[in-house]
């Protein structure tokens, strides 16, 4: 029997940098550890990422090849969240509340307190090495949790 594959929902607001890399992250480190998992992500305000280049930030495939992590599909353009991205995720993760929390009060009211609220800054605060690395430090924790949580 085949168990029901479960989806966590990485939210920022480009959909190019912070979210992408805890999607790619997450299903890269949880593949052993938490094979009825998976990540997706997306923008909450897609429009706002008009002077991103390329389908990704550098910064995050730079830091995956770092640790020896590559993309677990191919490449993709940023994707705007839609109700049924929100309705489908067992688990929903916005990547800096003060930032996100407005964005889905404004698109998805219903849903602003049904979220995880992470504090990571976007590259204009902190340095892709600060945030980048306070991502993988929430992602472990994460990964840890749900194992935790899988055994009980």
């Amino acid at each position: 029997m085949t168990t029901p594959q479960k989806t966590i929902l990485f939210l920022c607001t480009g959909n190019y940098y912070r979210s992408r890399f805890a999607e790619e992250l997450f299903n890269s480190l949880a593949t052993e550890r938490l094979p009825a998992w998976k990540a997706v992500s997306r923008a909450l305000a897609i429009d706002r990422g008009f002077q991103n280049h390329g389908p990704i930030s550098i910064h995050a495939l730079n830091e995956l090849a770092r640790r020896n992590l590559f993309l677990t599909h191919p490449i993709r353009e940023p994707l705007q969240c839609m109700e049924v991205d929100l309705a489908d995720a067992d688990h929903i993760i916005a990547l800096k509340e003060e930032e996100h929390r407005p964005q889905l009060e404004k698109s998805f009211p219903i849903w602003t307190d049904r979220v995880e609220y992470w504090h990571i800054h976007d590259v204009d605060q902190a340095s892709p090495e600060e945030s980048l690395g306070a991502i993988f430090s929430q992602v472990d924790r994460l990964i840890l949790e749900l194992a935790s949580d899988s055994q009980a």
